[in-house]
């Protein structure tokens, strides 16, 4: 096992991310014999990785953090880096090595002030590993000042510091940030490949590996959850039954709201989960006294976590909505599928009867336009639209297709 094992499909990326953390590891190791630096280095300061949702850019980016804090003995003896079990790999993976820094967004946008602490560290020396890294789960979510701050650091980085930036597309990022970045583009991996990580990782049954997979077209995170939730495939059986329920206005915004519902449901047990650990740890942080009292001008900073954690409840629900809105779009997908005649495998073939349903019921042209309501939809949530408004007016297109 190495760290680049959990990389699906992504053969080309991990032989790059190899071959740079071997020559980081030479550069370091030269450094610290006082020994002559190599001439050619396939290590670079900025890393920028791109790919469709689901195609594992934030892993990528952790694993080859992993491997350049990897502090093997094996690496002496020739081996690479990256090993996955020392105690650089492993910290590194579960995000809790003091020299690598995660950045993600909580809400929609990552603010100015999430940034400087962390744009601060970068210009500093690791305080026990092997690089300092920073980790931006979501370069995309930049804003202008924030993606200011970044390039400035990147501009005029510390020896030893290297960015990772994470987003969608190269086009999400600046111009002036990308353009000072080695990047990589991941594709999204083949539906087996996902059902043969579930069932080697996750210890999943071949049928239901192979059903995640192919219902979530290869995007990792969403077929794991739906290989060993059982919430998620409820509230996944339930998307798929919306589009046979759209037959009077009554029934569209029920359905809208049944959606924004469990959506802010999903939202709710996240911040259960992590509100009151947060709260109750920052209070010991701060010096709470017995009975919870807290001392004189820390009265700021726990409104700035409750300010954090209601942005990160929005975007919880956003992107849970976004998860039904994928699964909608790719049941219209396959009922076009059907409508043309192709001979593509179907993502929801366990739907099969209602797909055949609609696609006997309509047309190529109003299957079409029912897609581009459901993206018009996503594209009204990322401007921040109410997401009531959003999915009354989508399930209202729907039906009338």
């Amino acid at each position: 096992m190495t760290v680049w094992d959990d990389l699906v499909g992504q053969e080309r990326v991990s032989a790059v991310l190899d071959a740079a953390a071997r020559d980081a590891d030479a550069l370091v190791t030269a450094a610290a014999a006082d020994q002559p630096l190599p001439e050619t280095s396939k290590m670079t300061h900025a890393w920028l990785f791109t790919g469709p949702p689901g195609a594992g850019r934030n892993q990528a980016a952790r694993a080859f953090a992993a491997a350049l804090q990897c502090v093997s003995p094996d690496r002496a003896l020739g081996g690479a880096p990256g090993c996955g079990f020392c105690d650089g790999c492993h910290t590194a993976l579960l995000g809790t090595h003091a020299d690598v820094t995660t950045v993600a967004a909580v809400g929609s946008e990552i603010l100015v002030k999430d940034m400087r602490d962390t744009v601060r560290k970068s210009f500093t020396s690791p305080a026990n590993g092997r690089w300092q890294i920073i980790l931006v789960e979501d370069a995309e979510r930049l804003n202008e000042k924030s993606a200011n701050a970044v390039l400035k650091a990147v501009e005029e980085p510390a020896p030893r510091t290297v960015w990772l930036l994470c987003a969608p597309s190269i086009e999400d990022v600046l111009p002036t940030i990308r353009s000072r970045c080695r990047h990589l583009n991941l594709r999204t991996p083949s539906v087996e490949a996902v059902a043969d990580m579930l069932m080697r990782r996750d210890g999943i049954e071949p049928g239901l590996a192979a059903s995640a997979a192919r219902a979530t077209q290869g995007h990792v995170d969403r077929a794991r959850r739906l290989a060993t939730d059982p919430a998620a495939r409820e509230r996944r059986a339930a998307v798929l039954k919306l589009p046979l329920r759209l037959d009077e206005v009554g029934a569209c915004l029920r359905a809208a709201q049944e959606l924004v519902d469990a959506a802010a449901e999903d939202a709710r047990q996240l911040a259960e989960e992590m509100d009151g650990k947060e709260a109750e740890e920052l209070k010991a942080a701060l010096g709470a006294a017995q009975g919870g009292r807290m001392p004189r001008g820390t009265a700021g900073v726990m409104k700035e976590l409750e300010d954090m954690q209601k942005r990160r409840r929005t975007r919880t629900q956003r992107d849970s909505l976004d998860v039904a809105l994928g699964d909608l779009t790719a049941f219209y997908r396959d009922v076009l599928a059907l409508q043309l005649g192709t001979r593509v495998a179907l993502a929801n073939a366990d739907a099969e009867d209602a797909l055949e349903r609609l696609a006997r019921a309509g047309t190529p042209e109003s299957t079409l336009r029912r897609i581009e309501a459901i993206a018009a939809c996503r594209e009204a949530l990322d401007r921040n639209v109410a997401p009531l408004l959003a999915v009354e007016a989508m399930t209202m297109a729907l039906r009338a297709g």
